[in-house]
């Protein structure tokens, strides 16, 4: 066991330091920190660390240490910092110091209690769009990939227009910069790799409802529209009782308005589609920039590509073109436990034939017969007029047969 393990947050300059935290820094007989936090303490006596690459190598020297430590981070070590990964693993003492988050909301004179905070250091920032769509004040942790140059392009190429942008560099520091700017002048910016970028939605944009109508979709049309309806997609995706974290898989997107929906709904996941039309793709893509939904949308006949995609949570399947087997064999195998897959049959020999591939494959199923019918205008009266009938089949593992 170690004497003591204490992780201090500290900011961009040393006297930013309380003096006790300084004492215990002193009286600590390992420092561990990014080499800029250990260029501080240049006159420090005791085995300095630098901290490269993953955490694991230092996590295993740390639980095998007598010594007393002393593991520097910057601001709080608790929001995005080492402080949690830590805390999990090993016996540690936190003090924390502001977080840039704050310190930037401080300089920028704003509220951030009502802030949503997201993190691209390190991380992708593919699905950004839906995560932003709609709120007030979005705080962006950065890095030198996800800069606020390449953050901009990727707002406005969503057309998200309606959003400020504040970008706070070396927040504490003798060279700390603050700059108000609209996205399209941050996408010239040039600065240091140390920011913080804080969007402000300056004007209402376009809003989204669960269950949008169909005519809002770019769509091929022949009579009646190659789309999944807006009755059978709200049903559909009630069926696949999507969590905000979900992993969905969308086959044969078509104009991709399933794939869109679950985006909105599974905003802190991931939704993974595939198109064999290249028409249907590109409006697809279309309706992605039109509805701010980041998917993953790429062109091909499923079974083929889906090995591509991470296993999910949830699939949703519109058509099959012929291949319903070979695609039952790769979902049900990579369906995660808990999982649902719901899959649309117009005709009964389908109904019939995804019924057996199911309970071949261990499968329950309940089926919903959707018959929809639209009111319609006719002179001074109204009428209706009948949807084609829909089978959704919604699949479930058998308990004890996951995996």
């Amino acid at each position: 066991m170690t004497a003591s393990i204490k992780v201090i947050g500290m900011g961009d300059e040393i006297h930013h330091l309380l003096p006790p935290y300084l004492q215990m820094i002193e009286d600590s007989e390992l420092l561990v920190g990014g080499e800029r936090h250990l260029a501080f303490f240049p006159h420090y006596k005791g085995e300095k660390l630098v901290i490269k690459g993953g955490l694991k190598a230092l996590l295993a020297q740390l639980q095998n240490e007598q010594r007393n430590v002393v593991v520097l981070a910057s601001g709080d070590p608790l929001f995005f910092g080492i402080g949690h990964y830590l805390a999990q693993r090993v016996d540690v003492d936190i003090y924390p110091y502001v977080s840039s988050v704050q310190l930037a909301f401080a300089k920028m004179k704003e509220s951030h209690q009502d802030a949503r905070v997201i993190s691209l250091h390190g991380r992708s920032i593919k699905g950004l769009a839906q995560k932003v769509d709609g709120k007030k004040k979005v705080a962006l942790l950065t890095d030198e990939t996800n800069s606020p140059a390449a953050i901009a392009d990727y707002m406005l190429s969503f057309g998200m227009t309606e959003y400020s942008a504040f970008v706070a560099e070396n927040l504490g520091g003798e060279t700390e910069r603050c700059t108000h700017m609209t996205l399209e002048d941050m996408t010239q910016w040039q600065g240091s790799s140390l920011n913080v970028v804080i969007l402000k939605q300056e004007t209402e944009g376009p809003s989204w409802r669960f269950s949008m109508e169909d005519e809002a979709f770019t769509q091929r049309k022949p009579d009646k529209g190659l789309i999944t309806k807006k009755e059978i997609r709200t049903l559909s995706l009630g069926a696949l009782a999507l969590r905000e974290d979900s992993t969905v898989w969308d086959i044969g997107t078509c104009t991709g308005s399933v794939a869109i929906e679950a985006a909105k709904l599974a905003r802190e996941g991931a939704v993974f589609a595939i198109e064999k039309n290249e028409q249907d793709l590109a409006n697809c893509y279309e309706n992605m920039k039109k509805f701010r939904a980041d998917i993953t949308a790429i062109g091909g006949k499923a079974p083929e590509r889906l090995e591509e995609f991470p296993d999910p949570d949830a699939i949703f399947i519109g058509g099959t073109a012929g291949g319903m087997e070979q695609i039952l064999d790769v979902c049900c195998s990579r369906l995660k436990p808990g999982g649902a897959i719901v899959l649309n049959a117009v005709t009964i020999e389908n109904l019939a034939q995804a019924l057996e591939a199911f309970k071949q494959r261990n499968y329950e199923t309940n089926v919903t017969l959707a018959q929809i019918s639209r009111s319609k205008p006719i002179l001074n009266l109204t009428r209706f007029e009948g949807l084609n009938p829909i089978y959704i089949i919604k699949a479930t593992q058998k308990v004890g047969e996951e995996g």
